[in-house]
């Protein structure tokens, strides 16, 4: 192995779970620049879910660095102790509540500023009204709730419709055209948090992603994964938008400062659409393993143009490059996983 090849090897390694929430956690620069013009302190609702950890604990570690005292609330069950215990050592104040028990949520803190990202989606069929309720009757709850905040909320590139990958991806002016019952209770989401901002003239940023990815779960893990062990890969959705996490928590604190009435959408992804083949045979490239494919491309996938994300706030921090390299590494050596697969080759809207 030569020595550029070592030293790649090295800067995309984590050699445990702390190394890689503690990456996933490190505010830039250009956070830390911002957290200086938000005034009033930051709740973080639905704090325990897979990328909630992260946005909780960097805008406190940007809050630090640029030297306000902001505080940083936490909501979530908090079903998992790891995940409290990691917040709280951290100086996030976490707040154990049930976001659809009206009480519990009025008794919650005030905050200036409040990031949305509770909700449901694996489990929906069959269950389908609880997803409805967290998806989109929750939200006017909290609208109401938060009235006089700047709210960053949660959604999903599953909004717009398949789209053809030679296009460049869905915008944001695009129509949405959900597929599925949990597509369409996204859409929910949109459109009570947009009602409740026209109507109360809370500002407002609709937060489109697709789709976030770190070394224990995302669409690159469960691609290297299935080289590493043999499995066959579908195709049929053949291409994707990714971006690494640490990226993606960044955006979202910056995002506060582009809430608006009316609100805004913004697409949360990274600049390339990547072949699902193409990351196949790079991992196997990297693992020493051949991909095994079923099924052929169509044409059409859930893919985002990001664009206007990068005119904001330029490109992501991370490439592409590197996060196969801290993927591959990370399935390589048998590393811990979240068990939450993305169910991004799904077509039907059957979450």
């Amino acid at each position: 192995m030569s020595i550029t090849q070592e030293t790649r090897q090295k800067d995309t390694e984590f050699d445990g779970v702390d190394a890689i929430e503690e990456a996933l956690a490190t505010p830039s620069q250009e956070l830390i620049d911002a957290m200086r013009t938000i005034v009033g302190d930051i709740a973080v609702l639905g704090v325990g879910g897979k990328v909630g950890p992260s946005v909780a604990v960097m805008a406190k570690r940007a809050a630090e660095a640029a030297g306000t005292d902001k505080r940083i609330f936490g909501v979530a069950r908090f079903s998992d102790v790891r995940t409290r215990a990691f917040l709280e050592r951290n100086g996030v104040e976490c707040v154990a509540a049930d976001l659809t028990d009206d009480d519990q949520l009025q008794a919650l803190p005030e905050a200036a500023n409040v990031i949305f990202m509770a909700g449901n989606k694996f489990g929906t069929t069959g269950n389908e009204s609880f997803t409805w309720a967290m998806n989109a009757y929750l939200p006017g709850r909290v609208a109401t709730k938060y009235r006089d905040s700047r709210i960053v909320a949660f959604s999903t590139l599953v909004t717009y419709p398949l789209a053809d990958v030679a296009t460049g991806g869905s915008r944001e002016d695009d129509p949405v055209d959900p597929i599925g019952e949990y597509a369409a209770s996204c859409v929910g989401r949109e459109r009570v948090f947009e009602y409740h901002s026209l109507q109360f003239g809370t500002p407002l940023l609709i937060f489109r992603l697709g789709y976030s990815i770190e070394t224990r779960y995302g669409v690159l893990q469960e691609i290297a994964q299935a080289v590493q062990d043999g499995s066959e890969i579908p195709l049929e959705m053949g291409h994707a938008s990714v971006i690494w996490q640490r990226d993606v928590a960044d955006y979202a604190i910056r995002s506060l400062t582009l809430a608006s009435s009316p609100p805004r959408r913004l697409n949360i992804t990274g600049p390339e659409i990547v072949s699902i083949r193409w990351l196949a045979h790079r991992f196997g490239e990297i693992l020493g393993k051949e991909p095994r494919f079923v099924g052929t491309e169509t044409g059409t996938s859930y893919v985002m143009d990001g664009t206007a994300l990068q005119k904001e706030f330029g490109y992501p921090s991370t490439t592409l490059s590197f996060m196969i390299d801290a993927v591959a590494a990370w399935v390589g050596r048998d590393g811990e996983t979240l068990g939450k697969p993305t169910k991004f080759q799904q077509r039907q809207g059957l979450f």
